[in-house]
């Protein structure tokens, strides 16, 4: 039953990325509950008293989404991947708002660990691990692309080759790099 919801969610896609403007708003009855997973699992470790919740995190997210004109969706994992892409960003900027230095906010470096960057424990982490994603699209649009994808996303490495439009081979040699440059990224001393 799982497979009609998956086909019409990247025929919608398709149309979508045809010029058809409002089948993205059609795409997320069908997502909901993917969306709805992903921000769960972002949100499972955060702080006690986290003000998101999940529900409100989709429908951040999913505002986001219905206000992309430029986006070509190029199926499913697309959606799914901007999707988790915008929900990263909300709770960084969330994160943001929280530690700023008038709240007595600060920041400290951390150890990186793939469990981290799935579902960061503090808003502080959450912030540190979106700096190095910054730093990394500066160096490497597609790498810090395949990151989010991987951990933000929660896609496979064979999804990730399709939504980047490369070889599986390709992403996990650059999976390797990518990892290493992390934990050094994540574990420098702030400036």
């Amino acid at each position: 039953m799982a497979a009609k919801p998956t086909a019409d969610a990247t025929a919608i896609t398709n149309a979508a990325g045809a010029g058809d403007a409002p089948a993205a708003q059609r795409l997320m009855p069908l997502l909901y509950e993917e969306f709805r997973r992903l921000a769960r699992r972002y949100l499972a470790s955060e702080r006690a008293g986290h003000t998101l919740q999940p529900t409100s995190l989709v429908h951040e997210a999913y505002l986001k989404l219905i206000d992309q004109t430029r986006v070509n969706w190029q199926g499913r994992t697309h959606f799914l991947a901007v999707g988790a892409q915008a929900m990263r960003r909300i709770l960084a900027d969330h994160a943001r708002g929280k530690n700023r230095v008038k709240r007595g906010g600060g920041r400290h470096r951390i150890a990186i660990d793939e469990q981290l960057l799935v579902s960061p424990k503090s808003d502080a982490d959450v912030l540190v691990v979106d700096e190095a994603l910054e730093r990394l699209a500066q160096l490497d649009p597609r790498q810090a692309k395949m990151v989010e994808l991987r951990f933000f996303g929660g896609l496979s490495v064979e999804e990730v080759a399709e939504v980047l439009g490369v070889s599986k081979r390709t992403v996990e040699s650059e999976w390797k790099i990518v990892r290493a440059w992390l934990r050094r990224a994540l574990s420098e001393e702030p400036a």
